[in-house]
Formats: structure tokens, C-alpha cells, sequence
């Protein structure tokens, strides 16, 4: 059965892929879009926290335009779920035109498991889109924390680690909604899973190693700040 062959490929291909993104983060975060934008957040929190009596409303406004994204995305998650749990609580029954042979198993198991698959990755999107919200909104009150007011563990640091967890969290839950495609293409065979996988690795990649935004930080010479906002 090519399900069984093709379906995991299609999926060790993309987590593949994750393992060596997230090796790229750790080692040498100025090689990828995701660690310079988590060492543009830290410094961002630095700023602000240095100087709030001035930057107080650009602060909030700021974390308020990123949890409206998470809740817009998490809105999206949660609305496609309810709609593969509507059709798969119906009593839609599918055509089989195709050969199993060659395109995969038609039958109503196999029918479910892809749908439940699918509902699986939009109802995990949507729980880590709730998880963004929950830490950034957490970000707005320790932002605004004076420092002769508040605990010693309240410092830039801090903050900016909550910050980027939060973020962290809808980076996550935005793979959640790549990964929705190949495992939507399942319900018409594994074949178009495994193309779609091999496709989704180069944009992927493309979008995370942007060579324009590393070189552009590259020529400006910050090793300091590099060294203390390290990954």
C-alpha cells in the first residue's frame, strides 16, 4: 500500500527539514530569519524598558497588534476545525474512482484517519495560537513593570524570553498550517503528499534563510549584541 510507504517519506521529510532548522537557530542564529527577528525582539524590549516614560504607548500598541495576528490565526484554526468535524460527522460518502493500487486506500478507515489527521493539525495550530496570545499578553504587564517597583526576576531578559516563547508559539502553530496542505492533498492519494512535501521544504527553507536579511545584518559589524542576545 503506498500510504504506508509514501505518507511517512512525506512526513520525515518535513521534520527532517525542522531538525535542521532548529539546529541552525541554536548553533548560528544570524543564518536564519527567526533567530535575528528573536534577537531584534530582545533588543526591542530593551529599548522600551530603558526609556518607558517615552515609549509606553508604542509598547502596548505594538503587543496589541501581535495578539490581534495570533487571535485572527487562531480564529482561522479553530473554524477550519469545526468544519472537518462537521464533514466528517456527516454522512458524505465518497466516491472511489481512483485505484487503490495506485492512488492509495479509498476505504471509509482510511477515508476517517485522513480527515482526522487534518483535524488534528488545525486543533494543534490552534492551541499554540492560544499559547501566543496567553505569553505575549503576559509580555504587556511585565513591559510596564518600573524597575524600582518591580521583583528583580522582572529584567529585559526576562521579558525578552517571554517574548520570544510567545512568538516561538505562533511560528509553531503557522508549520501547523503548512503542514495542513500535504495532509489535505492525502485525501486524494499519497503521491500528491509526498510531491507536495518535497515542494514545501524549498519555500520553506527560503522563508526561514533569507540571504538578503542575513547579509544586511552580517555587514553591520554587532557582535556584542549578538553575544548577549544569543538563542
Amino acid at each position: 500500500m503506498l500510504d504506508a510507504v509514501l505518507v511517512p517519506v512525506a512526513i520525515l521529510i518535513i521534520v527532517a527539514y525542522h531538525i535542521f532548522l532548529l539546529y541552525k537557530i541554536r548553533k548560528d542564529p544570524l543564518q536564519t530569519v527567526i533567530g535575528i527577528n528573536n534577537i531584534a525582539k530582545r533588543a526591542w524590549v530593551r529599548s522600551i524598558m530603558k526609556d518607558m516614560d517615552k515609549k509606553n504607548i508604542l509598547a502596548v500598541q505594538t503587543l496589541r497588534n501581535s495578539i490581534m495576528a495570533s487571535t485572527l490565526m487562531a480564529s482561522t484554526a479553530i473554524l477550519l476545525t469545526s468544519g472537518v468535524a462537521a464533514f466528517l460527522s456527516s454522512n458524505y460518502s465518497v466516491k472511489r474512482p481512483l485505484e487503490s493500487a495506485v492512488y492509495g486506500a479509498r476505504d471509509d478507515f482510511s477515508i476517517a484517519v485522513k480527515f482526522l489527521s487534518l483535524l488534528a493539525c488545525f486543533l494543534f495550530s490552534f492551541l499554540c495560537y492560544m499559547q501566543s496570545i496567553r505569553f505575549v499578553n503576559n509580555v504587556n504587564y511585565l513591559i510596564n513593570v518600573p524597575p524600582s517597583y518591580g521583583s528583580p526576576l522582572i529584567t529585559p531578559e526576562f521579558v525578552g524570553d517571554v517574548l520570544v516563547r510567545g512568538f516561538a508559539f505562533y511560528s509553531i502553530g503557522t508549520r501547523a498550517f503548512y503542514v495542513a496542505f500535504p495532509l489535505l492533498l492525502w485525501i486524494y492519494g499519497p503521491i500528491p503528499v509526498l510531491l507536495c512535501s518535497i515542494a514545501l521544504v524549498p519555500v520553506l527553507y527560503h522563508l526561514d534563510v533569507s540571504g538578503d536579511v542575513v547579509g544586511a545584518v552580517r555587514d553591520v559589524d554587532e557582535k556584542p549584541v549578538n553575544q548577549q542576545f544569543m538563542v
